[in-house]
C-alpha cells in the first residue's frame, strides 16, 4: 500500500461548512472501486480531505495489490478516528459508507461510522434537482452546472482497467492516472459545495424582508394582482436562478430572491365538512345550520350534501397546495385548488409571510 499526501492547491471554502461544525473536525471522502458491490469488486482506494494549521490537504492511501484492500481501509479509520467527526462526501450514503462496510464485514475489521455525522452533498442536492433545471445530480453535471471545468478526462469506470493495468504492471502513467481522478473528486467536492445555498433557501433561515401587491393588465386587458415577496437568503447564491409553477415566479440572485403569485379577488366557497348538520337553501345559493332553519320555509330547503354544504364569500384570497392556512376555501367542489383569505391581521403577521414563501418554494420543488 501506498499514502500519498500532497497540499490541495488553489482550494478556497466558499460554503460556510463552519456554521454546522468546526473545519477542523471535517473530513472529505471519496473511494475508488472496481465495481458496484462490495461482494464482486475491490476498493481499492480512499481519499480524503482535511484542514491542518489552516490549510488542506489530501491523503491518499493505495492499494498496490488486490491483498491490500484491508490494509487500505484500517489506514483510512486509523487516520479518521478520534480526529474527525463529520465526513462529508458525494452520495456515500449510498455508496462509498456502505461499500467500506460490507469490506469491514468481509474482512473481520471492527470499524463501523457510529462516531461521524455525515454531509452528504448528493443528498442535500438531488431534491431540488427540478428546481435547479439540472437533468440528473451526477457530481460532473453540478461543475458543468457552477460553470466549474476539471482536467481529469476519466470517469470512475474508465479508471477501472486502469487499476488492473497498475496492479499487473506498476506504470507510472497508472499511477498518476489513478491519484489524479481521486484527487480531483476531493477537489471537486469543494468546488461544488456552494450548490448547498440552494438548499439553504427551503430552510428557516430564508426571511421574507418585504411584501407588497401590485396590479397588472394580463393579455387580454384583464386588471389582475399579484403579490411580491422579497427574501433574503442565509448564504449567497453561486448564480442567478428563476423558475416557474402554478402562476408563481420565483427569481434569486446572490442574497436576495422575490416571488410573485397571483391574488385572487373574488366570491369563493367554504364547504362545511359536518354537511348532515346542514340545510340547503337553493334560493340564497348556501347552506345553514339546522339549528338557525326553523324560520325557513320547508319548501325552500333541503337536506344538504357535501357538494353543496358551503358559504359564499367575495374576497381577496392566494392559492395554497396543502392546508397551510384555514379556513380554507375553493372555487368548486371538485375543484383541487385551495385558497386561504387574506385578512387583515395575516397582512400584518411577516412570520406568516416567511411560511408561505417556504410553501411556494417547496411547491416548486
Amino acid at each position: 500500500m501506498r499514502t500519498i499526501r500532497r497540499q490541495l492547491a488553489d482550494i478556497t471554502l466558499t460554503y460556510p461548512l463552519d456554521r454546522e461544525v468546526p473545519l477542523s473536525g471535517i473530513l472529505f471522502m471519496d473511494i475508488e472501486t472496481t465495481g458496484f458491490t462490495a461482494r464482486n469488486s475491490i476498493l481499492y482506494l480512499i481519499g480524503c480531505a482535511f484542514q491542518e494549521d489552516g490549510q488542506w490537504y489530501t491523503i491518499q492511501w493505495l492499494a498496490t495489490s488486490y491483498e491490500e484492500e484491508a490494509e487500505v481501509i484500517r489506514a483510512f479509520f486509523t487516520f479518521a478516528g478520534g480526529r474527525f467527526t463529520h465526513l462529508i462526501h458525494f452520495n456515500g450514503n449510498n455508496f462509498d459508507l456502505p461499500f467500506i462496510l460490507q469490506k469491514c464485514a468481509q474482512h473481520g475489521l471492527p470499524f463501523d461510522f457510529s462516531g461521524f455525522s455525515g454531509i452528504d452533498i448528493y443528498k442535500r442536492v438531488a431534491p431540488f434537482k427540478k428546481f435547479l433545471n439540472l437533468p440528473n445530480c451526477k457530481q460532473k453535471t453540478l461543475e458543468q452546472f457552477l460553470g466549474i471545468h476539471r482536467e481529469d478526462p476519466f470517469d470512475g469506470g474508465q479508471l477501472i482497467s486502469i487499476f488492473h493495468d497498475f496492479v499487473r504492471q506498476q506504470t507510472g502513467y497508472a499511477y498518476n492516472a489513478i491519484l489524479s481522478h481521486n484527487y480531483e473528486d476531493l477537489a471537486g467536492m469543494f468546488h461544488i459545495l456552494p450548490i448547498l445555498a440552494y438548499s439553504d433557501i427551503f430552510s428557516e433561515q430564508t426571511k421574507a424582508k418585504k411584501v407588497q401587491a401590485s396590479h397588472y393588465r394580463d393579455a387580454e386587458g384583464n386588471r389582475r394582482q399579484e403579490l411580491f415577496i422579497k427574501l433574503s437568503f442565509p448564504v449567497p447564491l453561486p448564480k442567478e436562478i428563476s423558475c416557474s409553477e402554478n402562476h408563481c415566479y420565483f427569481t434569486g440572485k446572490e442574497s436576495t430572491g422575490t416571488i410573485r403569485v397571483p391574488l385572487y379577488e373574488e366570491e369563493m366557497k367554504y364547504f362545511y365538512s359536518n354537511y348532515k348538520d346542514y340545510y340547503y337553501l337553493p334560493l340564497e345559493d348556501v347552506a345553514i345550520h339546522k339549528s338557525i332553519a326553523s324560520f325557513v320555509d320547508k319548501g325552500h330547503r333541503v337536506q344538504a350534501k357535501a357538494h353543496n354544504c358551503y358559504t359564499r364569500k367575495v374576497s381577496s384570497y392566494l392559492p395554497q397546495w396543502d392546508i397551510l392556512f384555514e379556513p380554507f376555501f375553493k372555487r368548486d367542489y371538485n375543484d383541487p385548488a385551495l385558497f386561504f383569505e387574506v385578512t387583515d391581521p395575516f397582512k400584518k403577521d411577516r412570520r406568516a409571510f416567511q411560511t408561505y414563501a417556504l410553501h411556494i418554494l417547496k411547491m416548486m420543488q
